[in-house]
């Protein structure tokens, strides 16, 4: 088991591997000898060079990305944050098993393999308002539920989500994670009057845990959920596997924001697949350094923002990768 506690999570942050600077500066060199001018390919030549830092090669490979869709229910719901119910949670889930959400299509356009992992769908998180979402051992075993579901072969990583009510739950943990308040949207589609009870439940929380609230670990045992927990130990389990990350939208980002705080760094293995629309979401990415690939106006979730960014980075390692150098293709290079 790669952790029993927060205790030995923490420690674990604290040993994240660093990027190979040996095969950055080989991609570099590559990179200056392609058949292109300097720096005509613009961002694609940074994103090519970033993944061959991670996966330890001149020549990185972005043919194998990974999706991991994670799902759970909150009590926080109980407070009428969202226009659906909860079981509708259950019945996505469902939907992606049999192929027919936006991600599924996403999923088979980009060669991604995709899972799906419901986290407790029947026992839903404590409302934490009132009280701590989860125990020590239920966040542990959401977390590991995230760090054992990555592919450490993977050349890309992608957690996605699922949980009605998991907007409010991302917003109060930016909210207690970096200050504040505002950080809540229309989620699902909420009107003013919800909008309200959103930005109310999620003060309330943070106020009940303000004891709290230097220990980002512990901010997302009493402030997060099961499913927000999962993919902040997949994105720690990429870290440890040199595995690249795209985030996907505002709940995943929530989830990456646990460990930057923790840990300094933490996200050095991650780009922000894209700016969606629901509430901070960029007010997010300004706190975590991220400049999204992406902004096309989604808040589906699911992953899906961070899926489309993947042939960002397929188009970025397949010129790095598969392009001739001057000398192989007998081009003269410029003075």
């Amino acid at each position: 088991m790669p952790f029993q506690t927060l205790a030995e999570f923490r420690d674990l942050l604290g040993r994240f591997p660093a990027p190979d600077s040996a095969a950055i500066a080989a991609a570099e060199a590559r990179n200056g000898q392609l058949t292109k001018p300097p720096g005509a390919l613009g961002q694609l030549e940074r994103l090519a060079i970033w993944m061959a830092g991670w996966q330890g090669t001149d020549k990185p490979r972005a043919d194998h990305p990974q999706i991991v869709i994670f799902a759970g229910n909150h009590g926080v719901t109980a407070q009428g944050v969202s226009a659906f119910t909860a079981e509708v949670t259950a019945q996505m889930v469902a939907n992606f098993a049999h192929g027919g959400a936006a991600i599924n299509q996403l999923a088979k356009a980009f060669g991604a393999k995709l899972d799906v992992q419901a986290l407790d769908l029947d026992r839903p998180t404590a409302d934490f308002t009132k009280g701590p979402a989860m125990t020590e051992a239920e966040v542990v075993v959401a977390l590991r539920r995230g760090f054992e579901a990555v592919d450490p072969k993977a050349h890309i990583f992608v957690a996605g989500e699922m949980g009605i009510g998991n907007t409010t739950v991302a917003a109060a943990l930016a909210a207690a994670l970096f200050g504040g308040s505002g950080w809540a949207g229309r989620g699902t589609g909420v009107d003013d009057a919800g909008l309200a009870r959103k930005e109310a439940a999620v003060m309330a929380g943070v106020a009940r845990h303000k004891a709290i609230l230097g220990d980002p670990l512990e901010v997302l045992r009493c402030l997060g959920g099961r499913e927000i927990a999962a993919m902040a130990g997949a994105i720690a389990a990429a870290r440890m596997a040199r595995v690249p990350v795209i985030l996907d939208g505002f709940i995943a980002c929530s989830a990456a924001a646990v460990l930057a705080k923790a840990a300094p760094g933490a996200l050095d293995h991650c780009v922000a697949g894209h700016l969606s629309t629901e509430g901070a979401h960029g007010r997010l990415l300004a706190e975590l350094g991220k400049e999204p690939l992406l902004s096309l106006g989604l808040r589906l979730g699911e992953g899906s923002g961070a899926a489309l960014a993947i042939g960002v980075l397929q188009g970025a390692v397949a010129c790095h990768s598969g392009m001739a150098t001057f000398a192989e293709a007998g081009v003269s290079a410029g003075a």
